[in-house]
């Protein structure tokens, strides 16, 4: 495991203890190893625009499509539980295939649930294709998570400082560009089938980019040795994982239902896409100083709690705060849970004293952290079918946020995995 030199951002390897061990891209000059570089970082700008611009447009799809209360909480959850269900399948197929040409695949794969995702299957409406697109973009957005971090510290340990910031700013602008575009795109269109359609675009240009390098790496079969500290039965690896869990849920449940709480409080969907997009910005900054803010301290309990408490309350006041101060109220939100998401992956880095088993932790915290997170998504539907409302929604992130910080006090003490 390397810390990233300019913000401490841990970039895990998913493919530590392979024998042979995976060597980089093969590239044959500088300009390609920039080539290279771009095609990493433009794969992170579509790792998120599936959320957002589902959300952006929920009310024409429910009211266009007719989709029943279900449809809408499977919509929102499923991509989310994906990404722990194909976590730990990502180290499988690199080690049989190569990581790039599972990008490669993951990509196409993804491509083709963007273009599934608004399709009309003749008799049966909608419905069917967006739950086999969304499910199809979630299963590729996970190996993308796993292999992508590890694919770029090994391909550029000279550059992990300017490679990680960019590839992870790339992760939250891609959320911002589907909060943010997808309603005007919509309203150009008159049609939210072309607002869906529309971020086909961007992932196929990416796949066409990238096919060239990944076709190009040689077959190696590779073999795992497993080493470092068994991650399951440490008490410290639970706390960071349920720390992670906890943040999840309502990371993944600002995506899927923050702009349409914003249009059920009266904001036009423009104007909800805006201020979601400006909250996810303040996520990237949060993300960017919070990371080297936590590993200065001696432990991480104080910034843990600060950072649980401001999504929680952040995320509860967007319900019940005065609308008119929706920014304000967002804006903590986006500083909050940015700094949140960040600190829960740097205890990767501060919990462990050997990569080996910073990347066995990490596969436990997406794979657990994940599969649990999307309970988030999925009880916010369940409340607001039964109860109408989001006023239900906003207790449980008052209190999803008191646990958080309640484990991220556990997991900020000073100690490691494996002891």
């Amino acid at each position: 495991m390397t810390r990233n030199a300019e913000n401490s951002e841990p970039l895990v390897d998913a493919e530590i203890g392979e024998v042979p061990a995976a060597g980089p891209t093969r590239v044959s000059t500088a300009k390609g190893l920039v080539y290279l570089g771009a095609c990493l970082v433009l794969i992170g700008l579509n790792l998120r625009t599936v959320f957002s611009s589902f959300s952006a447009v929920l009310p024409e799809i429910t009211a266009d499509a007719g989709l029943p209360g279900w449809a809408v909480v499977v919509l929102t959850t499923v991509p989310v539980t994906l990404l722990g269900v194909f976590a730990p399948l990502a180290p499988v197929l690199a080690r049989r295939f190569g990581a790039e040409r599972v990008l490669l695949g993951a990509m196409a794969i993804l491509t083709a649930g963007l273009l599934l995702r608004p399709a009309d299957v003749p008799g049966a409406g909608h419905l069917p294709a967006l739950l086999a697109g969304t499910a199809a973009c979630g299963a590729a957005i996970a190996l993308c998570n796993v292999l992508l971090p590890g694919v770029v510290k090994r391909d550029f340990p000279h550059r992990l400082g300017l490679m990680g910031g960019l590839y992870t700013t790339a992760i939250c602008a891609s959320a911002a560009l589907g909060a943010g575009f997808t309603y005007p795109v919509f309203r150009a269109a008159g049609q939210w089938t072309s607002a869906l359609w529309f971020w086909a675009l961007p992932a196929a240009v990416v796949l066409l980019l990238f096919l060239p390098l990944a076709l190009r790496q040689p077959a190696v079969r590779h073999q795992f040795q497993a080493e470092g500290a068994n991650v399951w039965r440490s008490a410290v690896a639970w706390q960071v994982t349920v720390f992670m869990v906890l943040q999840a849920m309502m990371s993944f449940s600002v995506f899927a239902w923050l702009a349409p709480i914003l249009r059920e409080r009266g904001v036009d969907g423009g104007t909800a896409g805006l201020i979601v997009s400006v909250s996810i910005v303040l996520q990237m900054l949060g993300s960017l100083f919070a990371p080297g803010l936590a590993a200065r301290f001696r432990d991480q309990r104080a910034i843990n709690v600060v950072v649980a408490l401001m999504t929680g309350g952040g995320f509860a006041l967007s319900i019940f705060g005065p609308v008119e101060l929706a920014w304000a109220w967002t804006g903590l939100l986006g500083l909050g849970q940015g700094s949140l998401t960040a600190v829960a992956l740097t205890m990767i880095m501060l919990r462990t004293r050997d990569a080996h088993t910073a990347a066995h932790l990490s596969g436990m915290m997406q794979g657990v952290g994940y599969g649990l997170g999307s309970t988030g998504t999925l009880l916010v539907g369940q409340l607001h079918q039964a109860t109408g409302g989001f006023a239900a929604a906003g207790i449980l992130f008052l209190v999803v946020g008191a646990l958080a910080a309640v484990f991220g006090y556990r997991a900020g003490r000073n100690r490691y995995v494996g002891g």
